[in-house]
């Protein structure tokens, strides 16, 4: 059998095991209920302050920025987050140790439930145990694929990228799309947000099974992903369906399936999930778009880039390397003309705090694994030598710097598939940010562009 079996998951939010919350006061866990309640404060917030301050200006940009990627122009709002150049991310306005402390964790666990997070994003709230409860059970109980993207991802070749695979499925749900119905219909544009909300529910329930079915597929003989367990959050019956029951790589994924949601607006993945969005494509033709972002070597690929790099470094210098052979070790990779992946980002000056978190981890559950050691090694050297060759604004470690070292460690060691997780973890933040693209009525995107034959005639002549 290589497809989910539904059955019933809605039952009580207390079967989920979370951590208590004696003497809290009872608190609505509807999730779509208490955005119906908190949308229209912004709605009118919002409207206020455009028609206050609508036209002053954000700042000017250069030609430079025009053929650069049009980094460092501010052009977009995301709700759902913002990047401090110097102080990381913020989810709603919570770092992640900030988060790692308030958000619920499942019985016993250390690391935050995605599913709070999730909640964050929403509704800009942090939310109760129950509210997370609620969380898992929706996803519990949407987590079945239609039969025909079954079929179509068992009859996909072992040759297919895993994210080849990952973003068709998706655009293939798109038969699902209570959107799309809605607005063949005629429905109201302020009631848009209602039917992308239903749809990214869906979507986010149904990706750990089209994700487990890949890897079930192309790793594990095509072997049967099992049922979903209605009293399990969503990172264990994702591990678990992908044949991974041990508890501290359940902890792991939580971590990581809860960072890896959201960078603000103007990565890839997330812009183009907007962008995409903003022609009002349904959120399964807006995020498989995305997905296909995601999978550049440039973006989602880089935690696979990380690892052939330090695969290359022991089969150069070995795994325990002095400082000397390994410094000159990267001098030999930017001497050659590559780059030390998992180094420097678009916007970050300083540690990732995703890569943070992760060393963080790391030190508690496996400070004597030579790879890990590696990597710290790595981290302790490459900043100055990267200051040293002046080219890089940012010398320190991003996310990917880390998360393959830590995968490889609990057995989870196909690198190609690691940007399929990262694309379940991105899937919170964009599918949130498309659920408020319609809730404040925001236009299709149509930024103007030039030619640089104009530019000239303006500026050089």
């Amino acid at each position: 059998m290589k497809s989910i079996i539904r059955f019933s998951a809605r039952s009580a939010a207390t079967k989920v095991g979370l951590n208590s919350t004696r003497g809290l006061a009872t608190q609505p866990t509807n999730l779509k209920d208490i955005l119906a309640n908190v949308i229209p404060e912004e709605q009118k917030k919002i409207g206020s302050f455009r028609k206050t301050h609508g036209d002053k200006s954000l700042g000017e940009y250069t030609i430079n920025q025009a053929y650069g990627g049009m980094r460092g122009i501010t052009g977009l709002v995301t709700e759902t987050s913002l990047l401090d150049p110097e102080e990381g991310i913020r989810f709603r306005g919570y770092s992640i140790p900030e988060c790692q402390e308030l958000l619920p964790k499942a019985e016993g666990g250390k690391e935050p439930l995605p599913e709070g997070l999730f909640w964050l994003l929403m509704t800009g709230q942090v939310p109760t145990p129950q509210q997370v409860a609620w969380v898992s059970n929706e996803w519990n109980e949407r987590a079945d694929l239609p039969g025909h993207v079954v079929t179509m991802l068992n009859n996909f070749p072992s040759s297919l990228h895993p994210m080849a695979q990952f973003s068709a499925a998706i655009v293939a749900c798109n038969t699902e799309s209570q959107f799309k119905a809605a607005y063949e219909k005629g429905v109201h544009k302020s009631t848009y947000w209602e039917y992308i909300y239903e749809d990214s529910m869906e979507l986010i329930a149904k990706l750990p099974t089209i994700a487990a079915i890949i890897y079930r597929n192309l790793y594990k003989d095509g072997s049967s992903v099992g049922t979903i367990d209605s009293a399990k959050d969503w990172s264990w019956n994702f591990c678990e369906m992908m044949g991974y029951t041990d508890a501290q790589f359940v902890e792991l994924m939580r971590l990581y399936l809860t960072i890896h949601t959201d960078h603000e607006g103007g990565n890839v993945s997330a812009h183009t999930v907007h962008l995409v969005g903003s022609a009002l494509s349904d959120p399964y033709l807006s995020f498989g778009a995305g997905m296909c972002g995601l999978a550049g070597p440039l973006h989602g690929l880089a935690n696979q880039e990380v690892l052939v790099w330090l695969t290359k470094v022991v089969d150069g210098v070995g795994l325990d390397p002095t400082d000397e052979e390994l410094r000159e070790w990267i001098w030999t990779t930017l001497q050659s003309g590559q780059v030390v992946p998992g180094f420097g980002h678009a916007v970050l000056r300083k540690t990732d705090p995703r890569y943070t978190c992760q060393r963080e981890f790391a030190l508690k559950h496996l400070p004597d694994d030579k790879m890990f050691k590696l990597v710290a090694q790595v981290y302790k050297l490459a900043p100055d030598i990267l200051l040293e060759q002046g080219k890089a604004k940012n010398p320190w470690p991003n996310v990917d710097a880390h998360s393959g070292v830590l995968l490889q460690y609990y057995g989870l060691k196909e690198m190609q598939y690691y940007t399929v997780l990262f694309g379940v973890s991105r899937a919170l933040g964009v599918l949130a940010s498309l659920v408020w693209d319609r809730a404040l009525g925001l236009p299709i995107e149509r930024p103007k562009s030039v030619t640089s034959e104009a530019l000239m005639k303006k500026y050089a002549n």
